[in-house]
């Protein structure tokens, strides 16, 4: 289910439906709706998920001050609610949101999930954000050794030369019809095209929300 719309969240979860545990709290688990990366994880009870159906908004419930919050009240970093969805057991929820300001976690990260033994490392998202990241990482730290690199160090001559011939080769597999290589070739245009937006600095991000503006 997808809902931007307040009338039609309102509808999207039936409060009444939800299999609350035994202090009338449910766990959400809080996605970016643009890339899938998990957020957060909060609790949620009746009054705060019918506040957020009500506001198209996050609110939660405190277990430890006992009482509703809204998420961004104080920071700004609002979340924008696109569609919740229950599970199975009608035991969990999974809201996915856009984030505003792209913070989430209060100690500033993006997501809550971003330690790994010990360490910061950025919460992981699809695909395409994963290598994206590993994309930007190569021009802002480049390695002598890195393919990329040297893509970017030819700047818009090499980078739009490659993008072309890998086009070609998208055309020509799949007039040839051959699947494996339709996605082997669409893979190579794919990375050559995110190497493009790195290097003129235009975010995944940006072009995942013109494809969600034309899915209205």
């Amino acid at each position: 289910m997808f809902s931007s719309d307040l009338h039609s969240l309102h509808h999207a979860i039936p409060v009444e439906k939800i299999r609350y545990d035994e202090k009338g709290l449910v766990p959400a688990i809080v996605q970016d709706y643009l890339d899938g990366t998990v957020l957060m994880m909060a609790w949620m009870n009746r009054e705060s998920i019918q506040k957020t159906l009500e506001t198209g908004e996050t609110w939660f419930w405190s277990r430890s001050r006992q009482e509703l919050w809204h998420k961004g009240a104080t920071s700004g970093h609002i979340q924008t609610v696109k569609s919740i969805r229950y599970d199975c057991d009608s035991d969990a929820l999974l809201v996915s949101v856009e984030q505003i300001g792209d913070i989430a976690c209060h100690t500033g990260e993006r997501s809550c999930f971003h330690q790994v033994d010990a360490k910061i490392v950025p919460p992981p998202g699809d695909t395409l954000s994963q290598l994206f990241a590993v994309i930007c990482d190569r021009r802002d730290n480049p390695k002598e050794d890195s393919y990329t690199r040297k893509l970017f160090a030819g700047g818009d001559n090499k980078i739009l030369k490659k993008l072309g011939e890998e086009t070609a080769e998208v055309v020509m597999a799949c007039k040839d019809d051959e699947p494996e290589a339709i996605a082997s070739e669409v893979a190579d245009l794919l990375y050559h095209t995110l190497v493009a937006l790195a290097h003129h600095k235009v975010d995944l991000k940006t072009v995942y929300r013109k494809l969600q503006e034309r899915r209205k």
